[in-house]
């Protein structure tokens, strides 16, 4: 591998690295104005919110933390940990809910 080749193999990811977080902001932008132009219902404002965020967890998670390089079994040993978690965001969302019915006196 020759210098020329190693600087190229750098630089094309640094630009990748920049494409990468050039679509974070954009999600993120996009989130933020979600969020403040109410133009859809609070179900459909949540279930959207929550897809954008999986992406960009899925971004950072793939490029930044580099486990899109990583191999399949790494891969793998996480996506078990990454379905506890949400099973347990369903198991306490009811409780959750159950604020909302909840009366300050």
């Amino acid at each position: 591998m020759s210098a020329h080749s190693a600087h190229e193999g750098s630089h094309s990811h640094g630009r990748l690295f920049a494409w990468v977080w050039i679509y974070l902001l954009v999600l993120t932008a996009v989130e933020v104005v979600l969020a403040y132009v109410h133009v859809l219902p609070p179900a459909g404002m949540l279930f959207l919110l929550m897809a954008l965020s999986i992406v960009k967890a899925a971004l950072i998670i793939a490029y930044f933390m580099h486990l899109r390089y990583e191999r399949m079994n790494l891969i793998l040993s996480l996506v078990p940990s990454v379905v506890v978690v949400i099973a347990l965001l369903f198991a306490f969302f009811p409780d959750s809910f159950r604020l909302l019915n909840l009366r300050v006196h």
